[in-house]
């Protein structure tokens, strides 16, 4: 059904692929109930988290944006600015909303940094896909094999702590997030995996 894995080169000839419905960013309090209150409407949701980069060796940042995929429009807290409020410490702790992300045992451990909390409810895309003989373990690999596009990580290193976020990192953010959404729905309509 899918490759086992697909090299670099491969990859760069694949057709850039990018999310392209709403992106709401939510840099206030006043925002975050109502945003919830629509994400938590869905069993299945796409997780990505972006931090300021750091150069300095030994350092870091707190984690600075929260992405969540809904189907049509993905929603980029901005945790630096608003903190990890009840809301969603909730989510983190729903066992009935999955959250799919890639490399999710970092996010987690540098979100629970902030604020402590009791994950439920995170499913590993890279755990997920072994089951189906893929070896990829990286968001860009598993994309091109699943999906058949490349997304592009020109904004991975970037201020995700600048005042405005511009138009490259918005969508960077919303991408990396829709991609887990769209590969997993793609897994489970193939019905390769129970759910």
């Amino acid at each position: 059904m899918f490759a086992q894995n697909i090299s670099k080169e491969d990859i760069n000839l694949l057709p850039l692929g990018k999310f392209e419905g709403e992106i709401v960013i939510i840099d206030q309090l006043s925002q975050i109930a109502a945003a919830f209150e629509a994400i938590n409407q869905h069993t299945f949701v796409g997780f990505d988290t972006e931090t300021k980069p750091v150069f300095v060796r030994g350092e870091s940042n707190k984690v600075s944006l929260l992405q969540i995929a809904i189907p049509g429009q993905v929603f980029l807290v901005r945790i630096h600015l608003t903190g990890l409020t009840k809301e969603i410490i909730d989510f983190f702790e729903n066992d009935e909303i999955k959250k799919l992300g890639v490399g999710l045992r970092d996010d987690l451990i540098f979100l629970q940094r902030i604020t402590p909390f009791e994950p439920a409810g995170f499913i590993e895309l890279n755990q997920l896909v072994n089951s189906l003989d893929i070896e990829a373990n990286g968001l860009r690999k598993l994309a091109a094999i699943i999906l058949g596009f490349r997304i592009s990580k020109n904004a991975q290193v970037s201020n995700w702590e600048a005042p405005v976020l511009h138009e490259k990192q918005l969508v960077y953010a919303a991408t990396d997030a829709w991609v887990c959404l769209e590969m997993f729905n793609k897994i489970r309509t193939l019905d390769l995996v129970k759910f």
